[in-house]
């Protein structure tokens, strides 16, 4: 409901013609859809849906708009010969004449799915605007972050820690009102789990440090005030520390905690949460931050819900709600998180990157990526029966293989050997935008990637030797040869004198710098 909010307004204050409606105005009986055009919202679930089907089941050549078309629309019950009620239904909307037109980050569910027979070489990508900051900032595959990044030891689930992100939001929001002319109010979101309980767990340390410090008599006082100008003085200098310190305390009072359990709490003022209405604004929440709403003034994310499993990428790349326009306030802005998690939610979006640069060539499907920790979609949304998934490996089409391409392999300079080899197979076998992918991220320099000895299929009984596949991957171990290579290349080949390409992304990111001390 809330994302559908924040969309509707959006849409009504564009001055858009005829002006966007709610589907529960367009219901009304006395509400007529037989002439004109209409643009009508209406939330993704089975029983608002099968209202707006009756109102127009005989209103033709419809256009339907699926926003996060990768939630909840893909039939989850593909591989039981079934059909979901929300894919059904939204099936039911188009109907024979008309247009659906699916709008998501995460298009691999809806690939993987085969969903309404999408064709991925019809796809649009829509660059975001100027002031949006997303992967690129966030992830980066070079260079130093932009950005406060706070990586918690892995083991280590103390309450301390969400208490010294807390100072550290308080802190920044002072700064950055400190220095200009009128304060601005701003939000810190926490979020560490989907349980409710869990959820009322991270709400104490807020109430406890807001508390504190808007009682000078209170015990705690004392303590906190001075971690406060510790962390004030590392990160803003020691002349500023106290008119920070200062501001906070007179301010401490405009302050509001909000926990976003779901969207059927009534109760709940999701509009402060999204559109920060106090100074010192926190968000507690779980599954339904997780999806499509934005957050302005966000300055401060305490992110650490790990799963228990794999994680599965389409839903992490969704939790990203750091994203968003940070540009004005990015210096001050922080992540923490613990760093295991961090480097695997990277490399959710280095397989993520891959897949949609393969996506823009279009040359054929693209190729969605998953290791033994990241799974690229929810199992039950894969076609199994068109669909195999290539395990943490990106293959590229078959060539003719001879014994001079070993040379190639053997090069000393692994750079200018994938462009040799890249000349001697073609740019269909290895694609330009993985070789300008591999140059734009070599943190330990060449030795970022390894070049491995070219193998047969022959000897893998569980492989296709004529397609030279294997739904476990062929790649083995790759960092005995390559122990400080990321990317790495090997040459399959069969008895048939034909090869094929093997790409894998191996290892854990090592370019990660803070760039604040505090």
């Amino acid at each position: 409901m809330q994302l559908l909010q924040q969309n509707l307004d959006r849409f009504q204050r564009s001055n858009l013609s005829p002006s966007a409606k709610n589907f529960s105005d367009v219901i009304d009986p006395d509400y007529s859809l037989k002439t004109g055009y209409h643009v009508i919202f209406c939330k993704k679930n089975a029983s608002d849906l099968a209202k707006l089907n009756q109102k127009m089941e005989r209103i033709p050549k419809k256009v339907i708009i699926d926003d996060e078309a990768d939630f909840a629309t893909p039939n989850a019950l593909i591989n039981k010969g079934d059909v979901t009620k929300i894919n059904a239904l939204i099936q039911k909307l188009i109907a024979d004449d008309g247009i659906y037109i699916g709008v998501t980050a995460t298009p691999a569910r809806l690939d993987l799915n085969n969903t309404f027979d999408n064709d991925n070489e019809k796809w649009v990508n829509f660059p975001p605007h100027e002031a949006y900051t997303g992967q690129d900032v966030f992830f980066p595959l070079e260079g130093e972050v932009a950005y406060s990044l706070r990586l918690l030891p892995d083991t280590d689930d103390s309450p301390k820690y969400l208490r010294e992100a807390i100072f550290r939001f308080l802190v920044r929001v002072a700064a950055i009102n400190l220095g200009s002319a009128t304060d601005d109010n701003f939000s810190m979101l926490i979020h560490t789990s989907g349980k409710k309980l869990d959820h009322k767990s991270d709400k104490k340390p807020v109430d406890d440090v807001m508390n504190a410090l808007s009682d000078v008599h209170s015990k705690k006082f004392e303590d906190y005030a001075h971690q406060i100008g510790r962390i004030a003085s590392s990160l803003y200098g020691e002349q500023q520390a106290e008119r920070i310190l200062g501001y906070i305390v007179r301010n401490s009072d405009q302050t509001t905690t909000i926990i976003m359990n779901s969207e059927r709490d009534k109760n709940v003022d999701f509009k402060s949460a999204t559109s920060p209405a106090a100074m010192f604004t926190f968000v507690i929440g779980g599954n339904i931050v997780s999806r499509g709403v934005t957050f302005d003034n966000l300055l401060s994310m305490f992110f650490t819900r790990d799963s228990k499993h794999k994680i599965q990428q389409d839903t992490y790349i969704q939790r990203a709600r750091m994203f968003g326009s940070r540009k004005k306030h990015l210096p001050h802005f922080e992540l923490t998180i613990p760093k295991q998690l961090y480097l695997d939610w990277h490399r959710c979006f280095v397989f993520h990157k891959l897949a949609l640069e393969a996506i823009k060539t279009k040359k054929g499907s693209p190729v969605w990526l998953a290791d033994q920790r990241i799974a690229a979609v929810a199992p039950s949304s894969i076609d199994k029966a068109n669909v195999m998934l290539d395990r943490g490996e990106m293959s590229f089409p078959i060539f003719d293989y001879a014994e001079d391409i070993e040379l190639i392999m053997q090069a000393n300079d692994p750079l200018g050997g994938l462009q040799r080899l890249q000349d001697r197979i073609g740019p269909d076998s290895l694609p330009s935008y993985l070789i300008q992918y591999v140059r734009r991220f070599l943190p330990n320099g060449a030795a970022s990637v390894g070049l491995h000895a070219s193998s047969t299929v022959e000897k893998m009984k569980d492989a296709d030797k004529d397609k030279i596949e294997r739904r476990k991957g062929l790649f083995g171990q790759v960092t005995r040869d390559h122990p400080n290579a990321l990317h790495h290349f090997k040459i399959f080949f069969n008895n048939r004198g034909k090869a094929r390409l093997i790409y894998k992304f191996s290892g854990n990111i090592s370019f990660m710098k803070n760039v604040k001390n505090a």
